[in-house]
Order: structure tokens, then C-alpha cells, then sequence
């Protein structure tokens, strides 16, 4: 799957099933959002109590397990850990409120472009511009140390969380929440989602897509591979989405997305920056804690927890624009990857895409 075809076919499947999945049940541009579907994981776990965004959302349970899988099966699963935990922890909870200012992760991002959300392009603007600031920082020697060979326990732990998490979503006890209107509510069959997500894990782990991982290796190597994967997420979303009627072109009355340019702007100039430290975006974060990596479900369970505090504080935008507390808190996000950038700067600098997550 590491050729240019397999990157582009992992795209275009993506892209097909994340509007199949729309048109089934979920939420308007949200075939995939890996943001909202931690947000709405941490509301079903009752994290926060937004009422209208809570929902154990399969498709994270199946991109994990389909990881999991194709690294098992391609003998490439191996249980590391120990760089920089606490520091991805945080992380993971600055992308997570950059994401929910924007009002979706980068993979939404392109599939609300897909979909003629044309405020992405302003988001995209913003991606673009914190992917280049981490990679500055890169250059100058970033870095959160190497990993580790843990005990096999540390690697298979996160997998079965996941499979924890679907048996709650099945067994529905009355401590898990779930929302009655809203995006919560809106979703595809349980059995179809998952599915979805096996498979996306499993392309994912195989092609090694990550959405920042392709600007950030065009600014660093002039590699296009993983950039064609992303490309191709939109091209083929694009087609589906106009092939269906869901397809919707302008800034206003768009699904699940507000129209403050600076903000939007702003929001993912946060995730970008903060997932090129964390070397790679939310949906790879995933792949690679599927794959036995220890820092990445640290990372996960950091935006798990940032959906919280997004949601709890106020902090997370909705459809009518960004709030005062998430406008402090998007600023904050940027001083604090500000110092975490300049604090993990080494004398000797990266000398290849070797040394990248």
C-alpha cells in the first residue's frame, strides 16, 4: 500500500465512505470528523454535558481495531512509549480545542470542502500556516526524545480499551449517555460504522496517511506521496457528495460550521502546529496507538479530555460563531505551543523523514 496508487486508493475510499456514512445517518460533512467523534465519545463517557453531542461513535473503535489488525497481520505491531508523555498529553488537548473551534478536525476540514463548505478553505489557510511554523521549529531541532520497547500489556491496552468501549455502546447501560437531538444524535448504523472504520483503520495503517504528514513532508522533502492521499480524500468525497445532492456550495448555512474567518483561521493553525509536534494529526494518532504506540493513546485520551474542558468551560465554537472563552483559549493554545516548541529544541536538528513519527 506505500505506493503513490495505494496512497490515492486509500484516499478515495475515505472519501466514498465518509459520504456513504452521511448519507446513512451521520451528521452532514461528518462521514469522519475524528474530533467530533472523541467530543462526542467523552459526552456518551458523560465528560461534559453538552447535551446534543454525546455518542460512542463506532467508527473510532473500528479505526483502531483496523489498525490493530493490519499491524498484527503485517507484523509491524510493536509496544513502544516513553516520549514525552505528559507533553503529548497536553498536546492532545490544545489540538482538541483548535479542532473544536474550527468545529472539526483536518479530515473534516477536507471533507467540508467536499461537501462546498467553502469556510474550510479559510481553515485550510490556517492548517497550512501552523504546519509551517512547526516546521520551522523542526528544522531548528524539535523534538519529544525517542520511544521505547515496552511490555506487550502497554501496546494491547489501548486496542482493548476500544473493544471495551464497543461493548458499552451495544450493552447501552444507563450511565452512558446519549444524546437526543442534535449531531449526537444523528448516526449511521452501528454495524455499518464500524465497518467503515475497520477499514479506513486498516488502509490507514498500511498507507501510513496522516493529513498533516503531507504538507509538512512537501515544505520538508518536496514529497508529495502523502499529500495525494489527502487529495484524494477531497476529490473523491467531491464526487460522491455532489453524485448524491449533498453537495452544498457557499460560507452560509453550512452543517455543523460557523463563518468567522479568524477564528476558523486560527483554530486549525493550532491543530496543524500542535499535530506536526506530536508528529502526525488526530486520525493518525489513532493509527499509531493501534499499532502499540503508548505516546499516541496518551495523546488521545489528552483530547479526550480537551473535548471535556471545551465543553464544560464554553470554550468550543458552534454554529453561531466562537465564544469569548474560546477566543482566550485558542490564544492561550498558541503561547503554550509556543514555549513547548522552544523548550524541546536540540542542538542537532532532524536529518531525515526517519527521524519523523
Amino acid at each position: 500500500m506505500q505506493s503513490k496508487k495505494g496512497i490515492i486508493a486509500t484516499g478515495a475510499a475515505i472519501g466514498l465512505m465518509a459520504v456513504l456514512l452521511v448519507k446513512i445517518g451521520n451528521p452532514a460533512n461528518m462521514g469522519f470528523c475524528i474530533a467530533c467523534f472523541i467530543r462526542d465519545i467523552a459526552g456518551g463517557l458523560g465528560l461534559h454535558r453538552a447535551a446534543v453531542v454525546q455518542y460512542l461513535r463506532p467508527e473510532i473503535m473500528g479505526l483502531v481495531l483496523g489498525a490493530f489488525i493490519a499491524s498484527k497481520a503485517g507484523k509491524e505491531f510493536s509496544s513502544r512509549g516513553g516520549s514525552s508523555p505528559m507533553t503529548r498529553f497536553f498536546l492532545g488537548i490544545i489540538v482538541m480545542i483548535g479542532a473544536l473551534m474550527f468545529l472539526g478536525c483536518p479530515l473534516r476540514m477536507i471533507l467540508r470542502l467536499a461537501g462546498g463548505d467553502l469556510n474550510a478553505l479559510v481553515g485550510i489557510v490556517g492548517f497550512v500556516a501552523g504546519i509551517y511554523i512547526g516546521v520551522l521549529f523542526l528544522n531548528k531541532g524539535f523534538s519529544l526524545k525517542r520511544t521505547y520497547k515496552l511490555p506487550d500489556f502497554e501496546g494491547y491496552s489501548f486496542p482493548v480499551f476500544n473493544v471495551f468501549l464497543m461493548i458499552l455502546l451495544v450493552a447501552s447501560p444507563a450511565f452512558v449517555i446519549f444524546s437526543e437531538s442534535g449531531p449526537g444524535s444523528m448516526y449511521a448504523p452501528i454495524a455499518m460504522a464500524l465497518a467503515a472504520g475497520l477499514v479506513v483503520g486498516f488502509l490507514a495503517q498500511k498507507s501510513r496517511l496522516c493529513c498533516v504528514g503531507g504538507t509538512r513532508d512537501m515544505i520538508l522533502f518536496k514529497d508529495n506521496y502523502l499529500l495525494l492521499g489527502f487529495l484524494a480524500i477531497f476529490v473523491f468525497a467531491a464526487i460522491g457528495n455532489m453524485a448524491t445532492g449533498m453537495f452544498s456550495l457557499g460560507f452560509e448555512g453550512q452543517p455543523v460550521a460557523h463563518t468567522d474567518g479568524l477564528w476558523n483561521f486560527l483554530g486549525m493553525a493550532v491543530v496543524g502546529w500542535g499535530s506536526v509536534l506530536l508528529g502526525g494529526c488526530p486520525l493518525r494518532q489513532l493509527i499509531l496507538a493501534g499499532e502499540g504506540n503508548a505516546d499516541s493513546a496518551i495523546t488521545f485520551f489528552g483530547m479526550l479530555v480537551g473535548a471535556g474542558f471545551a465543553h464544560n468551560f464554553s470554550l468550543a465554537a458552534s454554529p453561531k460563531g466562537a465564544t469569548v472563552n474560546g477566543q482566550i483559549a485558542t490564544a492561550v493554545c498558541i503561547v503554550l505551543l509556543l514555549a513547548i516548541s522552544a523548550a524541546n529544541i536540540e542542538k542537532t536538528p532532524f536529518k531525515s523523514k526517519g527521524d519523523l513519527s
